[in-house]
């Protein structure tokens, strides 16, 4: 399986922005406004767990774990895949790259330590913009009802 992230690239003559060295430096970039990351690829892991509850509980921390990893600036992009038959089941973009302290992040998540999701750890490169997701993310998400 072949994924491909694609930016198109303009000049400054096309779009009329001005670069911005404060935020590039801030977001990590270099002069492309690129940086890397470790991408994890979570899969479905050994353990199996029919208790509806503990399962419950563990996914809970699992989501727990992301918005704590975003809070802290250390992830950038989280989600899950849709069903597909390599036991894929979602991803992180961790802001770092070093593939130690990335499993170290994704220690702290209970349903990997459960066992129930697996991860696989790959160096990435991309746009240093990513970093701005988890602001941008919370500013479209409307909050819960009490």
């Amino acid at each position: 399986m072949m994924v491909c992230f694609c930016f198109i690239l303009t000049t400054d003559a096309q779009t009329n922005v001005t670069y911005d060295s404060v935020l590039a430096k801030k977001l990590g970039g270099n002069a492309n406004g690129m940086k890397n990351y470790v991408m994890v690829i979570l899969t479905t892991g050994t353990a199996d767990i029919k208790d509806k509850k503990i399962t419950d509980s563990l996914f809970t921390g699992h989501m727990n774990n992301i918005g704590l990893m975003a809070k802290e600036g250390k992830l950038a992009v989280a989600g899950p895949f849709g069903k597909n038959d390599l036991g894929y089941r979602g991803i992180f973009i961790l802001n770092t790259n070093d593939i130690d302290e990335a499993r170290a992040m994704v220690a702290k998540d209970p349903a990997v330590n459960a066992g129930l999701l697996g991860a696989v750890y790959l160096k990435w490169f991309g746009s240093a913009s990513l970093m701005e997701t988890p602001e941008i993310h919370n500013r479209i998400t409307k909050p819960a009802k009490p």
